[in-house]
């Protein structure tokens, strides 16, 4: 489905650190901000939801169990992280489609997808891939569709231990919101804004909404 030779930042920046994510992020505050997000959107029965950069599936598999009659599809370019995805929802006794991709080729045909969210994502992204990225998301949308996305501010919107144990500051200089919002427009999509901030231990973490044109 993708070119094994390509790379990517583990959700942990590091493979070993991927044990010890889930817990941090819920210690400061991740779980809460994943469903502020969620809650952002009106997800009604029989639509199709991705969350693209689903790293080991806490918000996909949220989805689920909030919404038991929404089709979600989880997408992450790191093996490591979806076999815990899997793993995760096994435990919830949910069914989430977990697939191994990359956010800018997307495996999925035109017009497949309601909703697609994004968390704690799109500042892994180099600046080359981000405007493609949101181009194929903006692809697999269904008429109507709506792009709900959640991220660190940058470049000063992080700071303190979590900043020095999972990203370097490099990673976010990227990710200032009129970058992210000029993106989005460049991607085609109708009237981006920034609907939200929340303040975590670490700093803050922004909230935008796009709709498809």
């Amino acid at each position: 489905m993708v070119e094994s030779s390509r790379t990517y930042l583990p959700a942990a920046g590091r493979d070993w650190r991927l044990p010890l994510y889930d817990p941090f992020v819920k210690l400061l505050g991740g779980d809460a901000a994943r469903k502020a997000l969620l809650d952002q959107a009106v997800l009604r029965p029989g639509q199709c939801v991705l969350d693209v950069g689903c790293g080991t599936g806490t918000l996909a598999t949220l989805i689920k169990q909030l919404h038991p009659e929404v089709e979600v599809v989880g997408l992450d370019p790191d093996p490591k992280a979806l076999a815990r995805a899997r793993r995760k929802a096994e435990r919830a006794a949910v069914s989430v489609q977990f697939d191994h991709g990359f956010g800018d080729e997307l495996p999925y045909p035109e017009a497949s997808f309601d909703r697609v969210f994004s968390s704690f994502m799109f500042h892994h992204l180099p600046a080359e891939e981000k405007g493609s990225t949101l181009r194929e998301v903006r692809r697999v949308f269904k008429t109507g569709g709506e792009f709900y996305m959640m991220d660190f501010e940058g470049p000063h919107g992080v700071h303190g231990l979590l900043a020095r144990l999972l990203h370097a500051r490099k990673t976010l200089a990227d990710n200032a919101e009129d970058r992210v919002l000029s993106l989005m427009r460049q991607a085609g999509f109708t009237d981006p804004k920034k609907v939200g901030r929340r303040t975590m231990l670490f700093g803050g973490v922004a909230y935008y909404r796009a709709a498809a044109a």
